[in-house]
């Protein structure tokens, strides 16, 4: 496949790069790295910059949160980040902008172009490079390409990114990591019939991993579930 001309990049992304090879380093797949190391040619993969553009992604977008959902908790704002920065989102952000035909890519992944991993990593790196590129104007220029993006987002799926499902990412995510179900039991009720308050510990391998309370069953194993999501790390 021939790479598309990164100008016509620079156009859908709306910023000119001073150092041209800046940005072509966060285009260059370690793959497309290591072939030319065995010519003898030495590249910069984009392997350093994406590690930049995940901070970068995640400052903008929390201070984008931080200020449009002024009333949530840290817990559902974090949840929500999530949503917006997890893998299929990011793959799905660089496909808007058909970052993979400029990608530079080692003759045996080029079939592999729309893999999402490898857009994600691209696509983080592109924010680092232009928030290096610009210089003291880098979060601005960030910001002015990358809102756009993460509103649209927030629009298409406002009520599945509120209402994200705890229960079933810890299910995923225990299920990955230890090959277990997480069980929910319920530890006690309180208040009247018409104000009950529910309270519940989520176990993972008979150990208490999270606590909940809410006002049904459902919300209090949500909420279990939320605090055993932040002891892995999510």
């Amino acid at each position: 496949m021939q790479r598309a001309d990164i100008s016509i990049l620079e156009k859908k992304i709306g910023y000119t790069f001073k150092n041209k090879e800046l940005l072509k380093e966060a285009l260059t797949h370690s793959s497309y790295a290591h072939e030319l190391k065995t010519k003898k040619i030495y590249v910069e993969c984009n392997e350093r910059l994406e590690f930049l553009g995940d901070s970068v992604l995640s400052i903008v977008t929390s201070e984008f949160l931080f200020k449009k959902y002024r009333d949530l908790p840290e817990g559902d704002l974090t949840h929500i980040r999530a949503a917006l920065v997890q893998s299929q989102s990011l793959a799905s952000y660089a496909r808007g902008i058909g970052l993979g035909q400029y990608l530079y890519l080692g003759n045996g992944e080029e079939k592999n172009r729309d893999q999402q991993s490898i857009l994600e990593d691209a696509f983080e790196a592109l924010l680092a490079a232009i928030y290096l590129d610009a210089g003291v104007g880098g979060l601005d220029e960030i910001r002015r390409f990358l809102l756009p993006i993460i509103k649209d987002a927030v629009e298409k799926n406002n009520d599945s990114i509120l209402h994200a499902d705890a229960k079933t990412e810890l299910q995923q995510l225990t299920q990955v990591s230890d090959g277990a179900t997480p069980t929910y039991t319920i530890t006690r009720e309180s208040g009247p019939d018409h104000a009950k308050v529910f309270e519940v510990e989520v176990r993972l391998n008979s150990n208490v991993i999270g606590h909940g309370k809410g006002r049904s069953k459902r919300e209090a194993e949500q909420n279990a579930a939320r605090e055993a999501l932040k002891l892995f790390g999510v």
